[in-house]
């Protein structure tokens, strides 16, 4: 009883401390996620929802006539959307693919030696992150090689830029696992090809799916890079927005531009709900880990 007695005092002076910029935060929080988030979301739909004549002023008021599927469906067909969504699909695909896979067996390496030298090779694998690649020296390097405008040359491009992003992920995780794990695939038999396919690998699951999204997100939005290397060879869903934009076809069409963009996002947006419990344990994982 004393105890209890004793508690409750500091409990009500606790909750007396509260200001009331604590009691608004929360609502200030949704406020900001409405008006950052939601309003631009609210615009694109609305605006692709709207016929020419309604769209040329973009705002938040709603379409007398909705027509947005007849807008998507008019897109679909005249902007080539099928074309640039299998451009976009063949360069992701392969470049997320080697880069979760080399970079994993890179930072299991990196992650499992302790020295100076090794430090050393970590900052410079991690160094992609803050430092900016240069177009130009990337562009040169590819007509060197032969492989500026090709399919392989883009994906060679994105390998090199995202490969730090998987490496800064992985490393501090691998980590975390238990040597004896490793040692007793060992005793078994596995070599170590073996050993980070069967042990390691299915244990990143959780980090790499994380990793994957964004990189994901970073190649399928991606038009800067793209535009300088496979530009006018290659049509991703970026490019070919682009380029139907500046050639005329939605000039002042801005129901159809809004249109494509969420034709754009979809596969994306779609991946993100479906995986986004996977997303966060990865995150949360390798921050309590």
């Amino acid at each position: 009883m004393s105890t209890t007695a004793a508690t409750r005092p500091t409990n009500r002076s606790l909750g007396g401390r509260r200001g009331p910029w604590a009691r608004l935060q929360p609502f200030v929080v949704i406020l900001a996620v409405v008006l950052l988030v939601g309003m631009p979301l609210w615009i694109i739909v609305v605006t692709a929802g709207k016929t020419q004549a309604e769209a040329l002023n973009p705002n938040l008021a709603l379409p007398q006539h909705w027509q947005l599927w007849q807008n998507l469906a008019q897109v679909w067909h005249d902007g080539h959307v099928p074309t640039a969504f299998l451009g976009s699909l063949v360069i992701m695909v392969p470049a997320v693919f080697i880069v979760l896979i080399f970079g994993s067996a890179a930072a299991w390496i990196l992650a499992r030696r302790t020295s100076r030298v090794v430090a050393v090779f970590y900052a410079l694998a991690i160094s992609g992150i803050v430092l900016p690649p240069a177009v130009v020296m990337i562009v040169l390097l590819l007509r060197q090689l032969h492989l500026a405008g090709s399919i392989v040359g883009m994906v060679g491009v994105y390998v090199g830029m995202y490969l730090s992003t998987v490496i800064f992920f992985v490393t501090g995780f691998v980590r975390t696992i238990p040597h004896e794990l490793e040692e007793a695939a060992r005793v078994d038999g596995a070599g170590p090809l073996r050993v980070f396919l069967k042990v390691i690998l299915p244990l990143l699951v959780p980090v790499l799916s994380t990793a994957t999204i964004l990189i994901c997100l970073y190649i399928w939005n991606d038009i800067f890079y793209a535009f300088f290397v496979i530009g006018g060879r290659v049509q991703t869903l970026p490019l070919n927005l682009y380029n139907v934009a500046s050639a005329g076809l939605y000039l002042n069409n801005w129901h159809l531009i809004f249109a494509y963009v969420i034709l754009m996002s979809l596969p994306l947006l779609l991946t993100f709900i479906i995986a986004q419990r996977k997303i966060i344990s990865g995150i949360t994982s390798g921050a309590v880990k």
